[in-house]
């Protein structure tokens, strides 16, 4: 059913401050968060990190985070707050209307969305079509919702909306564009690792086959793999640039990897988006492919968005990869001789193959936009393929 003109409110106000935007909340009652970092919404989530180290929780991924809400909101009466990209709706849908739902269980919470994509923003292609759902989606599952832009009283519309959330035991959302609540994402550069990511991807390729197909996660190794191509020099039919769908190139890769057994297929992966789709790991343990090699790049960081902290760090990967039946070499890497190492030892490996990666935080200067036609570029790996 259509949401009333009253349900849909447009917030006018330029780059609101992080520390009166909080408090606005705080002062609604609403006093725990949790969910994925986002670009749009980094200055929002380095105040609650750096201020609500106890009552923010840092997630998974976006279902994980309405999930955790839902139960905060039943131990406690208290409504939460959970934030994310606009990508990551797709991931929340389920728990939102099969948990939350006023025709399930009526759980009251405040979705705090970065509207990547907007119409008419000139964002990135992988963010067009979301961007254009993202209020039709909302619409479509009863969840009102307000836009902040512009100037006007915020204050009084974000109380309103609160209170609506409470008297009416429903979630409701807060839309949030570019540059509303951002913040300076700055570089989080740290030394823990003499690694940096787009050393170990070359370390990588200078040690697999030339024919080997590789993969690269969403965010920054998509890009860092691209550079390296045009910098190297090399043909880029051979790779395949995961720019959304965060979570999901080791899947990808496993459907490449079964169709054609003779080619080696890497994948560049994230410590945030393996935890993410944890589960797509568990598939080697019942599909027998030696030519997929799974690298994870762990840095312990959602950095692409703006370097807050994912469990990477935290989780054994090693134990976790070997538990799903990946070969590994029993230890993460940190070096380019451990790298290389690695890498020539899981190339000829019978099963499929993990290697962790221990690297650094940092974003390059030097790295430019990935600009590309994402038709073109799978066209030609398409045809590759089928050589």
């Amino acid at each position: 059913m259509p949401l009333s003109i009253t349900d849909i409110t447009e917030i006018r106000c330029n780059m609101i401050n992080i520390t009166e935007f909080y408090n606005i909340l705080n002062n609604n009652g609403i006093k725990f968060f949790t969910g994925v970092p986002d670009s749009y919404l980094n200055g929002f989530c380095n105040f609650l990190l750096n201020n609500c180290e106890e009552r923010n929780v840092i997630a998974a991924n976006e279902g994980n985070a309405v999930a955790i809400a839902s139960g905060h909101y039943m131990a406690t009466g208290e409504i939460p707050l959970v934030y994310m990209q606009n990508s990551g709706l797709g991931n929340a849908v389920n728990p939102l209307v099969s948990l939350a739902d006023r025709l399930v269980y009526s759980i009251p919470m405040v979705l705090l969305i970065g509207w990547r994509g907007r119409p008419d923003s000139g964002d990135w292609a992988q963010h067009t079509r979301q961007g254009a759902i993202t209020c039709p989606l909302l619409e479509c599952m009863d969840i009102p919702y307000i836009i902040l832009d512009k100037e006007t009283d915020h204050d009084s519309v974000l109380t309103d909306l609160i209170k609506k959330a409470g008297k009416e035991r429903r979630t409701v959302a807060i839309v949030s564009p570019k540059g509303v609540l951002d913040g300076d994402k700055g570089n989080n550069i740290d030394s823990d690792h003499p690694l940096s990511r787009g050393e170990a991807i070359e370390t990588v390729l200078n040690n697999m086959p030339k024919d080997t197909v590789f993969l690269a996660t969403t965010g920054r190794a998509t890009r860092e793999l691209f550079y390296l191509r045009k910098k190297r020099n090399e043909d880029t039919d051979h790779d395949f640039l995961n720019v959304g769908s965060m979570g999901h190139v080791s899947s990808v890769a496993l459907g490449m990897a079964l169709a054609k057994p003779d080619r080696k297929f890497v994948v560049f992966d994230g410590d945030a988006a393996a935890i993410m789709h944890l589960g797509a790991m568990t598939m080697v343990s019942k599909i027998h492919v030696p030519n997929l090699i799974h690298i994870v790049l762990n840095n312990g960081a959602h950095e692409s968005v703006g370097g807050q902290p994912s469990a990477g760090n935290k989780i054994d990967f090693i134990k976790i990869a070997e538990a799903c039946g990946y070969k590994t070499i029993g230890r993460p890497v940190s070096t380019e001789e451990e790298l290389s190492e690695a890498c020539r030892t899981i190339r000829n490996c019978e099963q499929a193959g993990f290697i962790e990666v221990r690297i650094h935080k940092g974003l390059s200067a030097k790295l430019p936009p990935l600009e590309l036609s994402h038709l073109d570029a799978v066209n030609g790996l398409m045809a590759e393929l089928r050589k």
